[in-house]
């Protein structure tokens, strides 16, 4: 019995030390400056970032540019200092191509003009800038069978994708069979269709930025989507026999989609290419006896910008919302420096442009770092955390975590430990998941860390019927939500830059189990 007892006694001590050991002791000049991080002076920040007059902040543009100077005069007005352009700035200016759609068409064998948003939607990347005569097969309903006794190669297919819906992989299919491009129709008449061309112009019209490059040599393909009596016209036939030959069984000698005569048809779609000049906004924080060793803070400032109607897409939680929370944090960081408590690493904050459009902002400074990737201990990135998801109405006290454990257990573990100690927030994992279908992991800004083996933790509050529309405004921020999320990064960030051993590395990203 004593035996017994004394084992027991022995095991809860052991248990004891080893919560201990996990635990944080509260560090009240942490806690103190992150006091500073309020919702009061998110909201003032917020209120100028996501203004009409910054026009949406769109990439390259007038407003995403008077949004730099805002975070530029702020990090400078903190005391960080420059590190672009061989220390004499806060700006990493890039240039990108700006591609938009000029004239687009295609002429039916009866030389009838088929106009891009008008009677075709033009969803291809292939340059074509001649008028270019192309044959079209009719592929009836695009599944591999179909393809019995059809010669595809290089030439354009027509496909109708009324049964499944799965235009995706019947795209794929037209690929292997080796098809330069394809024609899509999915059922509906004229009428339907022209409601399509007012969803698909906002998006599908809008001039796309990515990087130049001059060696890529310039390929694409050819993809329109059109009206089912469009897609009959294209064909030199009726609507109905091109029913009658995707419902029709084969007799056994020839197949009824081979009744169906290739047409020829004269293609041109004309891109117009400029060049726009961006720049990522950068304030630094030197550190003490780690200096070396860095900790990136990012998020992005740049949005969707406005249509040209002037409908403004202000984006105040994608990514208004992180970018000041980064101001704050960068504060709060600076508050506790001029008090005699500087970080031990070195601290980046960073805001990116292009993120809208492709992660280019980050891309080309993890290309181009100004700190070697070997030293950035961390990237903590904060996109999206001003509002409530559905999942979490009435339980507002979360967070999404992504990413914190992809690459350094220890890192999640730290995470785990700094919100245990001083926030308490319901740290959701949902999206952190490798079979998410939302694939969040992969869609901002941390990514361009990860795949170079810096570890990351993406902080977001998910998406709302807002995203990605002009109603993202400032007055639907929960501002309180907010602060404690902002406070969680700083926590997070004050422990990772004093602490005496950087976090382990343990783990690899794909692209590096590929090298």
């Amino acid at each position: 019995m004593k035996k017994t007892l004394m084992t027991a006694f022995v095991a809860s001590l052991s248990l004891l030390s080893v919560q201990a050991q996990d635990s944080l002791s509260v560090d009240s000049t942490a806690l103190r400056f992150a006091g500073t991080i309020t919702a009061e002076d998110m909201e003032k920040h917020l209120s100028i970032l996501a203004s009409d007059s910054l026009e949406g902040r769109e990439t390259g543009t007038r407003g995403q540019k008077m949004a730099a100077d805002y975070i530029m005069n702020h990090f400078k007005s903190l005391g960080l200092q420059p590190v672009a352009q061989n220390n004499s700035s806060f700006y990493q200016p890039f240039e990108l191509e700006k591609r938009s759609w000029g004239t687009v068409y295609l002429k039916t064998e009866e030389d009838a003009t088929l106009n891009n948003f008008e009677d075709v939607i033009y969803y291809g990347s292939a340059h074509v800038p001649e008028e270019t005569e192309m044959e079209v097969v009719f592929a009836g309903r695009g599944r591999a069978q179909d393809y019995e006794g059809l010669d595809v190669k290089d030439k354009l297919v027509l496909i109708f994708d009324s049964e499944d819906k799965d235009w995706r992989q019947k795209l794929r299919t037209a690929k292997e069979k080796g098809a330069a491009g394809y024609i899509v129709t999915s059922g509906g008449d004229k009428a339907e269709f022209s409601r399509t061309v007012n969803n698909a112009r906002l998006f599908v019209d809008r001039p796309r930025l990515g990087f130049k490059n001059e060696d890529k040599e310039e390929t694409g393909t050819i993809f329109f989507f059109t009206a089912p009596e469009t897609a009959a016209e294209i064909m030199d036939t009726k609507l109905s026999k091109l029913d009658k030959a995707m419902e029709r069984k084969d007799n056994g000698k020839e197949k009824a989609l081979r009744k169906i005569k290739p047409a020829t048809i004269t293609v041109k779609s004309e891109r117009n290419v400029e060049t726009v000049k961006t720049e990522n906004v950068l304030g630094f924080m030197p550190g003490t006896d780690l200096k070396d060793e860095i900790i990136v803070i990012t998020s992005h400032y740049d949005h969707l910008g406005k249509t040209p109607e002037g409908e403004i897409f202000n984006g105040a939680d994608d990514d208004g919302s992180g970018t000041t929370a980064v101001l704050e944090i960068a504060e709060a960081f600076a508050e506790a420096k001029e008090a005699g408590n500087a970080p031990r690493r070195s601290i980046l904050f960073m805001t990116v442009t292009g993120e809208e459009k492709g992660l280019l902002g980050s891309e080309y400074y993890t290309n181009n770092p100004v700190f070697p990737l070997e030293q950035t201990v961390t990237n903590l990135n904060i996109d999206m955390v001003g509002r409530v998801d559905k999942i979490h109405e009435g339980k507002e006290d979360y967070v999404y975590l992504i990413g914190s454990d992809k690459l350094s257990t220890e890192l999640h573990e730290l995470s785990e430990r700094v919100n245990d100690t001083y926030t308490q927030l319901d740290l959701d994992y949902a999206y952190n998941d490798e079979n998410d279908p939302n694939r969040y992991y992969y869609r901002s800004d941390h990514y361009n860390f990860a795949k170079n083996q810096v570890p990351v933790i993406f902080y977001f509050n998910g998406t709302h019927e807002d995203y990605h529309k002009s109603t993202d405004t400032v007055e639907k921020i929960t501002f309180e939500q907010m602060e404690k999320r902002g406070r969680l990064v700083f926590h997070t960030a004050w422990e990772l830059a004093q602490r005496d051993e950087r976090v382990a590395l343990d783990k690899k990203t794909e692209e590096a189990e590929q090298k």
